[in-house]
């Protein structure tokens, strides 16, 4: 309860408390999205943003705070028209109901962006990502084309850095509009007609801006050029938050114009200490090479054989007779013991008649048969005297066995529970008693019990 309900008052303090908890209980009012145009516009010190959000009618103030404003992708201002998403909050100090706005874009952007999503998605599904179709870039480009503004930071700093890392290194500028209606179909004839020109490797890009301002590099026109580009291209557009539809397409991607600068052309000072230090290992290893090949030689100039040429020659003669003499002999024994066999089975062939063959495998074949009789009886009588002597031990163990030697089993009258005890049964109840050849009906007239489970 607030301090003064029950008195039908209320203080201002109560009244804004009362107020902001209504406000803060709203669903809509918590979670909403509003667009209107900015003024009275302030930064603070400390990095929260003031302003003022108005309409042709009215007017309601709005606070930023620092840790929203990081996700900020433009540099809000009076005049600009936006749209945003926050809750309504009441400022209990001033009594004044204000936004509390956590998300901010300039207005139109949410179209912008829907555009750009459907076309990504479009350019991806016919491959146009893809990293298979990504070009290596030169390890060292002679000519490098670069399209850009002719006027700005960007291509003075792409100047700048190519020059001071590998003078060398020439560069062929196509100056096109980066922005405006102009800019992508300008864009996009100047990366065709760099492809008619010596150059090695191309930077397409802008500096730094807004979305509306890099929205040329979104255009279909261009996307499609680069990707059609035969030369590597290297996209450098806005700064490293910002991403482009270039970006995807491009052979590479740097992260400002001075990085693509840097990617497409190694440091000449590096390569410089790098072929200094290249040259100093193949030298090394080529006089190791030297050394190890003259260290063979006098070791083999200081064996006899090598001081005798001659004698090495005439006892290498020597042994390839004998190894002749050797393959020769071997050669004609083989020879001579297939020709042996070869007689041998040509007699046996001519000895013997196809009847005289014939006769000796049926006489084979019938004493295979009568050997397999002779087993298979075997087999059945094994298999019968196994099974007899299993019918015995059954027999032996079976309950009707016992009963022929005198024993009997007692049941209830319903014959399904056995009398194991003299305390199952009450004088009176009636019995059955299962001999050995039939069943007895008896009626008990009384029971004694012995002691100790012993018989009496």
């Amino acid at each position: 309860m607030l301090e003064g309900v029950g008195e039908e008052s209320f203080t201002i303090t109560d009244l804004v408390r009362y107020l902001t908890l209504m406000v803060e209980k709203d669903e809509v009012l918590s979670q909403l999205r509003v667009q209107g145009e900015i003024s009275n516009f302030k930064r603070h010190a400390r990095g929260h943003l003031y302003f003022t959000l108005k309409d042709e009618h009215t007017r309601i103030r709005a606070v930023m705070f620092a840790g929203n404003t990081r996700r900020l992708r433009f540099t809000p201002k009076d005049g600009d028209e936006v749209l945003i998403r926050g809750r309504v909050g009441v400022y209990e100090r001033d009594g004044q109901v204000q936004l509390y706005v956590t998300w901010m874009q300039p207005r139109g952007v949410g179209d912008r962006y829907a555009a750009f999503q459907e076309l990504k998605e479009k350019l991806e599904q016919e491959g146009l990502f893809s990293p298979l179709f990504k070009k290596p870039l030169p390890f060292f480009p002679r000519r490098v084309g670069v399209i850009t503004s002719a006027h700005g930071a960007a291509v003075r700093d792409i100047i700048t850095t190519i020059k001071r890392r590998n003078p060398a290194v020439n560069i062929l500028l196509l100056p096109v509009p980066v922005q405006g209606e102009d800019s992508p179909g300008a864009v996009a004839k100047a990366i065709q007609e760099m492809n008619g020109f010596d150059v090695d490797v191309m930077i397409v890009g802008r500096g730094g801006g807004s979305l509306e301002e890099l929205w040329s590099f979104n255009e279909e026109i261009v996307v499609r050029s680069i990707y059609d580009s035969t030369i590597p291209v290297v996209s450098a557009v806005g700064h490293e938050t910002d991403t482009s539809l270039a970006d995807f397409v491009a052979d590479m991607r740097a992260a400002t114009p001075t990085a693509a600068a840097e990617l497409v052309t190694p440091r000449l000072d590096d390569q410089v200490s790098r072929l200094s230090v290249l040259k100093n290992s193949l030298l090394r290893a080529q006089q190791r090479q030297i050394d190890g090949m003259k260290e063979r030689l006098a070791y083999a100039v200081s064996r006899p054989l090598f001081r005798r040429p001659r004698t090495r020659l005439d006892q290498e003669q020597q042994r390839l007779d004998y190894v002749t003499a050797d393959l020769i002999r071997g050669i004609r024994f083989r020879l001579s013991r297939q020709q042996h066999e070869l007689d041998h089975h040509r007699t046996r062939i001519q000895a013997q008649s196809p009847q005289a063959r014939l006769a000796s495998i049926s006489d084979r074949l019938n004493r295979l048969n009568h050997g397999c009789k002779r087993e298979i009886h075997r087999r059945i009588k094994e298999q019968k005297d196994q099974w007899h002597r299993r019918v015995e031990r059954l027999d032996a163990l079976s309950p009707l066995k016992v009963m022929s030697r005198g024993y009997s089993l007692v049941y209830r009258q319903n014959e399904t529970e056995l009398v194991r005890s003299v305390r199952q049964i009450q004088p009176g109840d009636l019995i059955k008693v299962r001999v050995s050849d039939g069943k007895l009906k008896a009626q008990v007239w009384g029971w004694e019990e012995v002691p100790d489970g012993k018989s009496r």
